[in-house]
């Protein structure tokens, strides 16, 4: 199974452009009302810098926007990355057969991947991955891949 949302990154982009638009506009408003204009009031201007600081807060925590996942084939692809901020793009491959357990963290902004794979060693290695931007659909689609997966490692393990 394909799972994707690359087709969404013009949104993102426009959205974390248009945030940093209003938090730029925001600060020269803020210095021209505090050095040239007296319209708003002092409480009232630091609302200026202080709302799009929020929204860009917000926006930066959700994490990365893009997330690819393939399990075509006898391997299982994952992807994860940004849009505008120029970090390392998350890029993982390893065998079906690795995949131990999954686990999706549901928090109040953001919702987290963990997969936990077996290296070399037998030992555990705990794979992260920002899934926040999926939708509902795309996220019940992901976890039945790979809780299919998952049953068919142990149905394996088993015949073994």
């Amino acid at each position: 199974m394909r799972l994707n949302n690359r087709n969404k990154a013009g949104f993102y982009n426009f959205i974390s452009t248009t945030i940093l638009l209003i938090f730029v506009l925001g600060c020269g408003a803020f210095f021209m009302e505090l050095f040239k204009f007296d319209f708003l009031g002092r409480g009232t201007t630091a609302l200026l810098i202080i709302v799009p600081s929020i929204f860009g807060l917000i926006f930066y925590l959700r994490g990365r926007q893009i997330f690819e996942y393939d399990s075509d084939g006898e391997a299982l692809n994952f992807k994860n990355r940004n849009v505008l901020f120029y970090e390392k793009a998350i890029s993982d491959e390893f065998p079906k057969y690795k995949l131990i357990s999954y686990e999706i963290i549901d928090a109040l902004i953001f919702r987290k991947l963990y997969v936990n794979i077996s290296s070399k060693k037998n030992k555990i290695i705990t794979l992260k991955y920002d899934v926040s931007y999926l939708s509902k659909k795309e996220l019940k689609d992901l976890k039945f891949s790979l809780s299919k997966v998952i049953k068919e490692n142990k149905e394996n393990k088993r015949e073994l």
